[in-house]
């Protein structure tokens, strides 16, 4: 694994600037591999898989450490608005859950007094322990065969629409193969 300094320097290329965010990011995901004992994410790539839950500067930072993308299937988004991350190991079937502490705002500020807000939490979120920073939890995760980098499976198409679905995300409806919009689990609206 890289040292801070280096991810950070990574960071502002990929994500466009340095902020709290990627400093927490940077240090939330350094902290679950380290806690799986994957010291070379780039060489283990295929041994990882990551679940963010919120889309913001933490995820493009803890995409650059565990090495993990979406199109490469081995980082998976849940919309669920915490800045926390889970880390599977799939060749020890290991996962660990670290989630950033609500306190660790407080904790920079402390450290920081005088300083803008965003500012002190950059400069705290890199030199604070692991334990003011995260609460880290091992938990089971189950990444079903369809979800797993590499699948390949059957596609079908959708009796409705006629567009392609892949990894098995149709759905079964009055006994008709349909995907999730046309099944009414739309995000859009067509005009």
């Amino acid at each position: 694994m890289k040292s801070l300094p280096e991810y950070l320097v990574l960071a502002e290329t990929a994500h466009g600037h340095i902020c709290a965010g990627q400093v927490l990011g940077l240090r939330l995901a350094m902290c679950g591999l380290r806690e799986l004992g994957i010291e070379d994410p780039i060489a283990e790539r295929k041994r990882i898989v990551t679940y963010v839950e919120i889309d913001r500067c933490v995820t493009d930072a803890v995409a650059l450490v565990a090495n993990c993308r979406l199109g490469k299937r081995a980082l998976k988004f849940r919309d669920w608005g915490k800045v926390a991350a889970t880390f599977v190991d799939l060749k020890t079937n290991r996962a660990i859950r670290i989630a950033a502490r609500e306190s660790s705002k407080d904790a920079a500020r402390a450290m920081f007094p005088d300083m803008e807000k965003g500012i002190a939490q950059q400069k705290a979120y890199a030199v604070l322990p692991d334990d003011v920073l995260f609460d880290k939890k091992w938990v089971k995760v189950e990444v079903r065969p369809e979800d797993m980098p590499g699948f390949k499976g059957p596609r079908v198409v959708c009796a409705e629409c006629g567009e392609g679905i892949n990894f098995k995300r149709e759905v079964l409806v009055d006994g008709r193969t349909l995907c999730r919009a046309c099944s009414g689990e739309r995000y859009y609206e067509q005009t």
